[in-house]
């Protein structure tokens, strides 16, 4: 894991965790799978009945058919977890994401302080003409 060794001691037990949930998971699915499957072969010679011994391996397969199902979902409960995990704690993609931001908004900043100096500028040449106008006019 060299990945994990610059990681703090609490997100390595994490991942640790993540990953021990993730085999745990694929295990428990694949044996109930190759149960179902044993199952369905029927070679079992017990001392049951047919009829009571094909009753047992319904039930059982249902029991493990809603193992397999629970794994599954333990598992997309795991990425859940992972992809949570990933959006909180990736901090050099929010922090780039920030600095990304700030430099479009100065941007745009300095795009609309200099359309308001260049307004500000006409309107003070319009207000000189209209003033000199005013004061030289015979009207007043």
């Amino acid at each position: 894991m060299a990945l994990s060794r610059g990681l703090p001691q609490s997100k390595e037990a994490l991942l640790k965790s993540y990953t021990t949930r993730l085999k745990d998971d694929v295990k428990s699915m694949l044996e109930n799978f190759e149960e179902i499957v044993k199952l369905a072969k029927g070679e079992n010679d017990t001392q049951l009945s047919k009829m009571t011994q094909s009753e047992q391996d319904t039930y059982e397969m249902h029991v493990r058919a809603a193992n397999i199902v629970r794994a599954g979902e333990s598992l997309m409960k795991l990425v859940s977890d992972i992809k949570q995990y990933l959006i909180l704690n990736d901090f050099p993609s929010v922090n780039e994401a920030i600095t990304q931001n700030s430099k479009l908004f100065r941007t745009k900043q300095a795009e609309c302080d200099q359309k308001l100096k260049s307004l500000r500028d006409d309107m003070a040449a319009d207000l000189y003409d209209l003033e000199e106008e005013y004061y030289t006019s015979i009207y007043k």
